[in-house]
């Protein structure tokens, strides 16, 4: 069944990742559809803890929503061995119609590419040319459906031509030598390719009389039901495709490979039909470019988040079905009308936890006691100004179902400690954003903790991080808030114009820190501010 991907923005909070959980988990529970949560980059300690503390594992990480050969309606066509026979791959094609047919090794790795014309071609050179040419042996039984009456103990027949002399009455004079004779009941004719050492004799409605002689021939025979015809026929559709089919120049794809550059190698090379490789190199289909027209993108539903700037790579390649998110309206846009619930409450999974109540789906206790979690993380353990009446209300009806007190879970949170020792370029992306404000390009991240006096001991260091990350990204401004729950406010860390921020909040920036008391939601305190004089 085709996924749908419920993810949260990058640099995953617990929020963000609570909700895709909670949310493909009620998907699921209704029975809708495949739902798969997923996040965007690596968790940080304290969403670790949080599952771990109610045993989920962590959603599967998700690279980019770019449409890639594996969402194409390709072919599956018959897939050959190279061993098998020339006319078995004609049997197939007449069969099946592929427009062209892999070939494979005996680990089913791709050998080769093989079409209608590439064996008409082959046979057409060997009945006109001359010299020796092989036949597997096994192969010549089956297209014989012949019998072995004698076998010359090698498993190839080596022959320069075929010989049909089942009109001869007695010997001819012809030479059989290394030639595939084709005799009917002519004991003469059979002595003499058999004295002659002739690569095979084939009998034709082959009496015991034959067969006895047979027995004493010092090569190989085999008797068959067909005439002489099919027989010299069965010759040249014993070839192996081995020898038949393409095997320098191939193009191929694989099933990761990203339809941009497919479209573009295609026009390049512009052939009929594109093998598909797995991960493993194993032909799993082939590709032709009708199948880039329409192409099957995928499905996404977005979680604490509605900016393309933070979600998934790739997004304007797939169809987002949903947007749930307590975030101001981004720039995301969409092909269709599509569910869009956001509401002004602190936490995405207080959203989620009411659509709970509203399916009448009772979360497990387990999942009850990740989204109080999650929605006393976001908003701080009820100190944010974003927190509302709702979120707290929510929380404790999530803290009566789990049976773990909201006390307890806040304080074995947010007593997992920051590490400290981590590069600053790690700390400093640990949970960021980046917004897009009036034509400006703003980053924003936030650490928060119980105890910022460790943090802000390596201010200077963040300073310096966040001013050539800003050079690099092209950012207008750059900001850290350190944010400290006993202190109840942030102390921010600015690159940039920082006379914007003592406009903003009417206090005087030093050495580009500034403290700003109750300040901790980045989404309701700084966004909004700086949109008032960059909007």
């Amino acid at each position: 069944m085709e996924p749908v991907y419920v993810t949260g923005h990058r640099n995953p909070d617990t929020d963000s990742v609570v909700s895709a959980i909670a949310y493909a988990s009620l998907r699921n529970a209704l029975g809708d559809r495949h739902y798969v949560p997923a996040v965007l980059g690596e968790i940080n300690d304290q969403t670790a803890a949080v599952l771990q503390r109610f045993d989920f594992p962590v959603p599967e990480r998700l690279f980019t929503v770019k449409t890639q050969v594996r969402d194409l309606e390709y072919d599956v066509p018959p897939i050959l061995s190279a061993a098998v026979s020339a006319g078995h791959a004609w049997s197939t094609f007449m069969a099946e119609d592929p427009i062209s047919i892999p070939v494979t090794d005996e680990d089913g790795k791709l050998f080769g590419m093989l079409s209608r014309g590439d064996i008409a071609e082959y046979i057409m050179e060997t009945l006109d040319g001359e010299g020796p040419r092989q036949i597997p042996l096994f192969n010549f039984l089956n297209m014989l459906d012949g019998t072995l009456l004698k076998d010359s103990g090698r498993e190839e027949i080596s022959f320069s031509r075929v010989m049909i002399t089942v009109n001869n009455r007695e010997n001819s004079g012809e030479n059989f030598e290394n030639a595939i004779v084709i005799c009917g009941e002519q004991p003469e004719i059979l002595e003499q390719a058999a004295r002659q050492k002739a690569a095979c004799i084939i009998l034709i409605r082959s009496t015991a009389e034959a067969e006895a002689l047979a027995q004493l021939a010092d090569v190989c025979v085999i008797s068959t039901p067909l005439d002489a015809y099919q027989a010299s026929r069965a010759v040249y559709r014993s070839i192996p495709v081995s020898r038949i089919c393409k095997t320098e120049g191939i193009v191929a794809f694989h099933l990761d490979d990203y339809l941009d550059a497919v479209k573009e190698q295609t026009l390049q090379t512009r052939y009929r039909s594109y093998p598909i490789l797995d991960g493993e190199e194993r032909v799993v289909g082939t590709l032709s470019r009708y199948h880039l027209l329409n192409p099957r993108r995928k499905k996404v539903v977005l979680v604490d988040h509605n900016e393309t700037a933070q979600s998934v790579p790739g997004l304007f390649q797939a169809d987002i079905l949903e947007i749930i998110d307590h975030h101001r309206l981004g720039d995301v846009q969409t092909r269709s009308p599509i569910t869009v619930r956001n509401e002004p409450v602190g936490s995405t999974a207080t959203i989620i936890a009411g659509m709970y109540q509203e399916k009448g789906i009772v979360p497990s206790p387990k999942m009850a006691g990740l989204l109080a979690s999650a929605i006393l993380s976001d908003t701080v353990l009820f100190k944010s100004p974003t927190c509302t009446e709702t979120d707290i209300r929510v929380a404790k009806r999530l803290e009566r179902i789990s049976g773990v007190s909201l006390k307890e879970i806040g304080e074995e949170m947010f007593a997992v400690g920051i590490d400290v020792n981590a590069d600053a370029k790690t700390l400093l992306y640990s949970d960021f954003k980046e917004f897009h404000l009036g034509g400006h390009a703003l980053g924003i991240g936030q650490i928060t903790c119980l105890d910022s006096a460790s943090i802000l001991a390596r201010a200077d260091e963040f300073l310096a991080c966040m001013q050539k990350e800003s050079a690099d990204k092209q950012y207008d401004m750059m900001l850290l808030m350190v944010s400290d729950v006993l202190k109840n406010g942030s102390e921010l860390l600015v690159t940039g114009d920082t006379k914007i921020i003592s406009q903003a909040y009417g206090a005087a920036v030093v050495n580009n820190r500034v403290f700003l008391p109750g300040v901790l939601s980045r989404k309701k305190q700084i966004v909004p501010a700086l949109s008032l004089l960059w909007g």
